[in-house]
């Protein structure tokens, strides 16, 4: 049984034996040779480890790591959902103080490994399995500060298992510089790969060398970021003169190094590849896409690390697949299309005919206005289409797989999204309102006459987008999701060798250093297998707006705002942005044009400096430097 599938049946083992927990020995009581002296008991103690991992995947929301319990009052609240990739349905809110942190469980998951890592040296074991706990134990050690490093800059240090003998004040330990926390880090990782094998025997999902490699290449691009772009958001406080936040620019060099060997380990090892490299047209390389996500397991040369997930129900599926359908594909599920692509996001998709640049969608003829979002204008020419998805048709396949565009399919239906109409007289009825007769039909505000029969702009139930299109990516397009918590089963790619390409492209280019020929190769090879046949040259603007769409929705771009300190930049009183389809009864037949609008009932947003670290909480207990402004 793979690793990842296994951990996630932890939750149900645990609550089976709660009952005698409380007769078991304290753990960092336990001898290691009565820890591990069953095979059974590495892998049960090993699965807890990975399964408090801080993977950001599935079911990963503002609450925080392994949120699968089910909270209909914050209903699938994604960190997409607080960037410019997408809103909520329902709610418009930005960052709290509270979203996204991991301070008391990211240091439970280090002493609970610190306590393996005190063990291993009382094991007798075979010299292969005891660097094999080495190297799992740094991977997971390292995996756990970098979540804390870039949330918090620079944490305690602590590598032993603490145990308290009457002195609380002992147990204290201080903040690290954020330099420091760092390089533990990337130390850390370099233990990994030093100790763990290039597979394991069983195929099991648990760290090896390459995923190693793969941690020390995100995490070595962070940091650099980091020390280059600090001073765009300056900040100022005791932990900035004591260097617990913030990195001089001096030390990017040394990270981007770090990040460009690290990723050419992975490339030149000539183990991985992407998936379908090669498509034979645009609609093959859309598929492609969207099924490397629909199930990862297919692309075994291109996900380097999958985090598994292993039956429906009893915590162990997640609840994207109930979250985030389309209103009509509910299935009698009564929260779906929670997640709205915005028009931000589908504006940076290149086209086929002027690759190399975002192609913001053109809704007029005269096409200089993509920047008017003040609604609809009758004085405008807007352009007309007889099929809704029409005014996609160029734009990059990676698009189509990832968002449900109005009057495509999916599961066997027309996905309809419409926002009203415009009436024969000229008048706009837009997001509401009464059916109105015209042309010898009735037609309705919303496409069609029930509302389980459209997904667009009703805020009845918050269930339709109000963004102009709804989510495909991770959806199984073959699977009706039961209507009930935990039930869907798809799995997550941790890391996958685009992103690698990525890192590296973006590491080569930020530094100047390494091979800008590789870099612009591998920038390149992931357009190829989205169906581009130019090439473009490599720079940072085409390296970022790559990631923006290669990764959209895999909890990347956050983290890309953040360490690039352009969050502040891009969240300044913003407003994000709608692609509104509305029926045009003025000519006969109706047709389609479209509105560039802000979304409707949102707030402008604000991303203040402070953000850039979250608060470190309990500071009255553990005496640390609070950061800045908090």
């Amino acid at each position: 049984m793979k690793l990842f599938r296994y951990i996630l049946l932890l939750p149900a083992l645990f609550a089976l034996s709660c009952g005698d927990v409380l007769d078991k020995q304290p753990l960092d009581k336990l001898q290691g040779e009565n820890l591990f002296s069953n095979p059974e008991g590495v892998k049960l103690y090993m699965a807890n480890l990975y399964y408090q991992l801080p993977i950001e995947d599935f079911t990963f929301f503002r609450q925080g790591f392994n949120w699968n319990t089910g909270d209909p009052n914050n209903g699938g609240f994604a960190p997409a959902m607080v960037t410019d990739e997408a809103v909520h349905t329902e709610f418009g809110d930005f960052i709290g103080n509270d979203d996204f942190q991991w301070w008391d469980q990211g240091y439970k998951l280090i002493r609970d490994t610190n306590i393996l890592i005190d063990i291993i040296p009382t094991l007798t074991v075979p010299e292969a399995e005891t660097k094999a706990l080495i190297g799992e134990s740094a991977f997971i050690r390292a995996y756990a500060y970098f979540a804390l490093a870039k949330r918090y800059g620079g944490v305690p240090l602590i590598t032993s298992v603490q145990k308290y003998e009457g002195d609380v004040d002992a147990l204290k330990v201080p903040r690290s510089t954020e330099k420091q926390t760092w390089d533990f880090v990337l130390k850390e990782c370099d233990v990994a790969i030093q100790n763990l094998n290039e597979s394991w025997p069983g195929g099991e999902r648990r760290a090896t060398k390459w995923v190693a490699y793969a941690l020390k290449s995100r995490v070595a691009l962070h940091a650099a970021s980091l020390a280059k772009y600090s001073d765009r958001a300056p900040i100022s406080g005791p932990a900035v003169e004591q260097k617990l936040v913030g990195l001089d620019k001096s030390a990017a060099a040394e990270y981007y190094k770090a990040a460009i060997e690290a990723s050419e380990a992975l490339i030149n090892s000539g183990k991985f590849s992407l998936y379908k490299p090669s498509p034979a047209s645009v609609e093959e390389a859309a598929e492609n896409y969207r099924k490397l996500f629909e199930d990862p397991n297919i692309a075994p040369t291109e996900v380097i690390f999958i985090k598994g997930y292993a039956r429906p129900g009893s915590g162990t599926g997640h609840n994207y697949g109930i979250w985030f359908q389309p209103n009509q594909t509910a299935n009698g599920w009564p929260h779906p299309g929670r997640m709205n692509p915005t028009l931000d996001l589908i504006d940076a998709y290149e086209s086929y005919s002027d690759p190399g640049k975002s192609a913001p969608v053109i809704t007029t003829e005269t096409g200089n206005d993509v920047n008017d979002y003040n609604g609809f204008n009758p004085s405008k020419n807007y352009k007309r289409y007889d099929d809704p998805a029409g005014i996609y048709k160029d734009k990059d396949a990676r698009l189509w797989a990832t968002a449900i565009l109005p009057g495509t399919a999916w599961k066997g239906q027309k996905i309809i999204i419409q926002a009203g109409f415009i009436k024969p007289d000229g008048n706009a009825q837009l997001f509401g309102g009464e059916p109105v007769n015209a042309n010898g039909r009735t037609y309705y505000p919303y496409g069609a006459a029930d509302r389980t029969q459209y997904s667009g702009f009703d805020t009845w139930g918050g269930n339709n987008t109000r963004t102009g299109v709804s989510f495909k990516k991770f959806l199984n397009e073959s699977v009706n999701v039961a209507p009930g918590w935990n039930q869907t089963v798809s799995d997550w790619a941790d890391f996958r060798y685009a992103e690698i390409l990525l890192i590296y492209a973006e590491a080569v280019v930020e530094s100047g250093t390494g091979s800008a020929v590789n870099g612009a190769k591998a920038l390149n090879e992931i357009r190829r297998r989205a169906g581009h046949t130019r090439d473009i040259p490599l720079t940072v603007e085409n390296v970022i707006r790559e990631r923006k769409v290669e990764l959209a929705f895999e909890n990347k771009r956050f983290w890309d705002l953040i360490r690039r300190r352009e969050y502040h930049t891009l969240f300044n009183n913003t407003l994000r942005h709608a692609l509104v389809p509305v029926l045009d009864l003025r000519v006969s037949p109706a047709k389609y044009i479209f509105i560039r609008q802000a979304i409707q009932r949102m707030n402008p947003t604000t991303f203040e400096y402070r953000q850039y670290y979250r608060y470190i909480p309990g500071i009255g207990a553990n005496g640390l430097v609070q950061n800045p402004q908090y």
